[in-house]
């Protein structure tokens, strides 16, 4: 068997844990959702689509959507299920089993992904009554998802990270916190160019602006690609990082 088909049996056995325990999927939906009707109840007065040039013409939800998609792709529950396997002894019989050591990365990031996938076109579907649409159509959809499913699996290699080095899933928990600062250090609630100065060089360091801006630009404009490729580019230098700390920390794990 390679170590596609390896990661493949392994990300199929990872979808299945997913599936078996929907209390912890329900709150990825959920929680996000809440912040998309949040958001928009308190400033969809404000900034209407007829007098708010950065909206398009779409509603403000359309401009916060990408901020839900992001909470959504960062709950990194990937790492929670290693953590079960470490405390259960599953990953040791993996470890000792002639299976490559990058499989049992990419099995449960394949997994992350594709559970990403699917809560992404659930999000978007369930903010169509607010008044948004993607403008830059059909393949802008595909790589909005493609994006947010990218960002998922990044977050959840940090997620692993922790887990792998701790083995403690409070330690674990409590490492995701870190996203909601990274979060709220971006254009959240108005673009770049309208924040105070001090608050828009944090934004312009934070690697999440870049994504949340290519998500936004994908929902609100035709294809603007100088802002797309920014976000790929992101997740794509940020993926590779998670990785290899990942299968080098697997193949010193002791």
């Amino acid at each position: 068997m390679t170590a596609l088909q390896q990661a493949n049996v392994l990300g199929g056995r990872a979808l299945r844990d997913s599936l078996r325990t929907p209390e912890a999927i329900v709150p990825t939906l959920f929680i996000p959702m809440f912040f998309l009707v949040v958001n928009f109840g308190q400033a969809g007065r404000i900034f209407t689509s007829d007098s708010t040039g950065f909206l398009f013409g779409q509603s403000y939800a359309a401009f916060t959507l990408p901020s839900s998609l992001l909470l959504a792709a960062s709950f990194g529950t990937a790492a929670l299920f290693l953590i079960e396997d470490i405390e259960g002894g599953y990953f040791d019989k993996l470890r000792a089993a002639p299976v490559a050591r990058t499989s049992l990365v990419f099995g449960w990031l394949l997994a992350e992904a594709v559970k990403s996938a699917v809560i992404t076109v659930a999000l978007v579907l369930l903010s169509l009554p607010f008044g948004i649409s993607i403008a830059s159509g059909p393949l802008g959809l595909v790589l909005l998802i493609a994006l947010t499913a990218a960002w998922a699996v990044v977050f959840a290699g940090f997620m692993q990270l922790i887990a792998l080095k701790t083995r403690s899933a409070a330690a674990t928990n409590s490492g995701g916190l870190i996203f909601f600062p990274l979060l709220f250090l971006t254009p959240n609630f108005v673009p770049r160019d309208l924040l105070t100065r001090p608050m828009e060089i944090a934004a312009t360091f934070n690697p999440v602006t870049y994504v949340m801006e290519a998500l936004r630009s994908l929902i609100l404009r035709d294809f603007e690609w100088v802002a797309v490729s920014r976000g790929f580019a992101v997740v794509a230098v940020l993926g590779v990082v998670m990785l290899v700390l990942n299968v080098r920390l697997i193949r010193r794990y002791d």
